[in-house]
Order: C-alpha cells, then sequence, then structure tokens
C-alpha cells in the first residue's frame, strides 16, 4: 500500500514540476523547441556573443531556440508592449537573424520579441534585411565623420546616451 501513495506522490511532483516549467517557459516568451543559447545569467553561463567579422557585427541575443531545424532568435524587452514593436527593437533582432545565418548557415524565418504583457513574431525578410544593411552602412559612413547631427528630440534618449559629456548637442 505504501508503494501506491509513494507513485502517487512521485506522479503528482512529476505534473508539478513539469506544469512549472511550461509557466516559466511561457514568461520568457520562449516559443516550443530546444534553447541553443541563453544570455541570460539565471539559465547558467553566459554564452560567447555571436560575430561576423565580414560584417562586424557582434550580439548577444537573449536566446535561440532550434525549432523543426530552424533557429529562432528571442529578445526578452522588460516593459510593456508598445501597439507595436519599436523600430529599434525590430532591428535589433533583424542583427540577430542576420548573426545567425552568417555564423550559423541558418537563415531565421523569424524571431520574437517578447514584452512583459505581449509577443510579437517578426517576420525576417528580404525587405528587412535589406533595410538593415542600409543601416549598417550608414552606421559605417558616420563613424568616419567628425560631427554628427543629433537624430531625435528626445531629452530621455539623450539622458541616458554614453556621450552626453561630451555632446554639444544634447537635450537636457
Amino acid at each position: 500500500m505504501s508503494m501506491i501513495y509513494l507513485s502517487l506522490f512521485l506522479l503528482l511532483l512529476a505534473l508539478l514540476l513539469f506544469w512549472q516549467s511550461g509557466r516559466k517557459r511561457r514568461q520568457t516568451g520562449l516559443p516550443g523547441g530546444r534553447v541553443i543559447y541563453t544570455d541570460t545569467k539565471s539559465w547558467g553561463k553566459v554564452e560567447k556573443p555571436l560575430y561576423d567579422s565580414s560584417m562586424r557585427l557582434t550580439g548577444k541575443p537573449d536566446y535561440l531556440v532550434e525549432r523543426g531545424g530552424k533557429i529562432i532568435p528571442v529578445e526578452v524587452k522588460s516593459g510593456r508592449a508598445p501597439d507595436a514593436p519599436y523600430d529599434s527593437h525590430i532591428y535589433q533582432l533583424a542583427s540577430y537573424c542576420l548573426l545567425v545565418h552568417k555564423t550559423m548557415g541558418k537563415r531565421p524565418p523569424y524571431g520574437i520579441i517578447h514584452y512583459r504583457n505581449r509577443d510579437f513574431a517578426v517576420d525576417y525578410t528580404t525587405a528587412l534585411e535589406v533595410a538593415l544593411l542600409d543601416i549598417l552602412a550608414e552606421m559605417r559612413r558616420d563613424e568616419n565623420r567628425s560631427s554628427v547631427d543629433c537624430s531625435h528630440n528626445s531629452a530621455s534618449r539623450c539622458r541616458g546616451c554614453g556621450y552626453r559629456k561630451i555632446c554639444d548637442q544634447r537635450l537636457a
């Protein structure tokens, strides 16, 4: 009789742990599949950044999930979701898609931006890749210029900028 109780207890414990792991996965915004890369210290050792020398591009996606032979980058944002993802978040995710393609040889069909209350799947289309490459080319041109004008009118962005102390165009 005690073996039956022990078996029932272990079965209930296994179900509880399975439910808890599914709940944690949903909270991180991860799709089903195998996590092959993580940049969160809570899951263990932080992985090396993805790097492509020909693009001079490096990045650390929060997660890479392998699902059905495809690799899906997942970027986790701590804030509440806007009505649509910010362009900067889309291009960050597109950069991870490009890096996955360049470093792992597999082009992601899409990536996921996970906000606290909502997820967005962003298709990694040829048009998005071309727009990203245009932005990267513009950044390469600007890094050799002696002066680059401020590209926004947001005082809060200025307050968080690493160049604030030396910028002659700061707003705050």
